[in-house]
């Protein structure tokens, strides 16, 4: 059985431009569905000690990052790969959502997010942990 072929998001060059010149807050407001300041939006609770809100913020980048790579044809199995810019904030989310898991006591959702992250893609494992 041969493997499915590897889901590449669409570019996100716009979105990634206003992440890079506004707060991660500013970015979600104007692109909701761009995981990646989803991601950094975790990542800040995490750092801060809020991890009730880096889970909904995780979470909410993870489901957000599974619409667009549904509308981009993925069947819930297949590599994502990392070497794809566009995929890294959906696999940014994903990882915050297996720290930010982790850090509220779900460590079954956190396994199951880790094993996801490396299953996808183990250079994304590897680049993120």
């Amino acid at each position: 059985m041969s493997q499915p072929p590897a889901t590449l998001l669409p570019e996100d060059t716009e979105a990634r431009k206003y992440l890079d010149e506004h707060s991660p807050e500013d970015t979600v407001r104007q692109y909701p569905w761009f995981c990646a300041a989803w991601a950094r939006l975790a990542k800040n609770a995490l750092e801060s000690g809020d991890d009730v809100t880096a889970y909904a913020f995780a979470r909410t980048g993870y489901h957000r990052g599974l619409d667009q790579l549904r509308r981009s044809g993925w069947k819930g199995h297949g590599p994502i790969p990392w070497e794809h810019k566009p995929n890294r904030g959906f696999l940014k989310s994903l990882y915050q959502l297996s720290r930010a898991a982790a850090a509220i006591g779900e460590a079954d959702e956190a396994a199951r997010c880790a094993q996801f992250l490396r299953d996808s893609d183990p250079a994304a494992a590897d680049a993120l942990t």
